[in-house]
This record gives structure tokens, C-alpha cells and sequence, in this order.
């Protein structure tokens, strides 16, 4: 099992810029978990960031490597961004099925577009990245 405690899905929600690379390395140091960040992986490639069709078939073999992860107990940290809702709760779904519980880390002006579903499914609660604030929205996965 993991090394750590407790198993989570942390997803971090930010428009590019917003300090979702720093705190993502921040927390796999700190909780620890397995960071996944697909820009990460496109430029060491050398694949374009902005190739949508590559982007998509990377975010999903993450994802299958993600639940992967959360099945033998580590905590997974995903940098994909989250703004659409269909997203977000899709994993926040699946890891409730696994029995995981998520974190939903907003960063910069995403709060306001997390919306109020996300705002009762999670509590929320802030902590500074960088000089910045981030709002987490932790819950069971439910």
C-alpha cells in the first residue's frame, strides 16, 4: 500500500499560469503522492501543447494510470486543469467508487468558475501557493 496516509484524488483546477505546477510539487512532496501533469510530458516529448488529439489520449492513459495508482493506496495529484464540471465530476465518481476521497484545489480566478454543484459537494478552505491563495474544496467523493 502507500507509503502515506490515506489515498486521495487531488485535482487542481487553473487557467495556465496560476500556479498549479508549484503546488502540485509542493504537495507530492509533502502528502506524498504521484503527480501527473500532461504539459510536463508534451514538451519532454516534444509533442505541440496545443495538439488536442494527442493532449486527450495522454489526459486518459493518466487517467487509467491514476486509478491504477488509487487502487494500491497512493495519492495521485492530476494537473489537467478541471474547468468543465462534466470533468471534474467524472473523476470525483470514479474515485468515489474506488472509495477515494478527492480534493478539488482551485487556483486564480477558477473559483468562480467551479459554480455552486461543486461548492456544496466539497467544503471549501484556503491555502497559499506561492504567495497566492488557492481554495481547496475537500470532500469524500460524494
Amino acid at each position: 500500500m502507500g507509503s502515506g496516509p490515506e489515498a486521495r484524488l487531488i485535482l487542481l483546477c487553473g487557467l495556465p499560469g496560476s500556479g498549479k505546477t508549484t503546488l502540485a510539487k509542493r504537495l507530492s512532496r509533502e502528502i506524498p503522492g504521484v503527480r501527473l501533469c500532461p504539459d510536463e510530458w508534451l514538451a519532454d516529448l516534444g509533442v505541440d501543447p496545443f495538439d488536442e488529439r494527442t493532449r486527450a489520449r495522454l489526459e486518459g492513459r493518466f487517467w487509467e494510470h491514476a486509478q491504477d495508482l488509487l487502487r494500491l493506496g497512493q495519492t495521485v495529484i492530476l494537473e489537467f486543469g478541471f474547468w468543465g464540471r462534466s470533468e471534474r465530476d467524472e473523476k470525483r465518481l470514479a474515485a468515489r467508487a474506488l472509495g477515494v476521497p478527492v480534493e478539488l484545489h482551485c487556483l486564480g480566478e477558477c473559483l468562480s468558475n467551479v459554480g455552486r454543484h461543486s461548492r456544496q459537494t466539497y467544503s471549501l478552505f484556503a491555502t497559499p501557493v506561492g504567495g497566492r491563495a488557492s481554495h481547496v474544496l475537500a470532500g469524500s467523493g460524494s
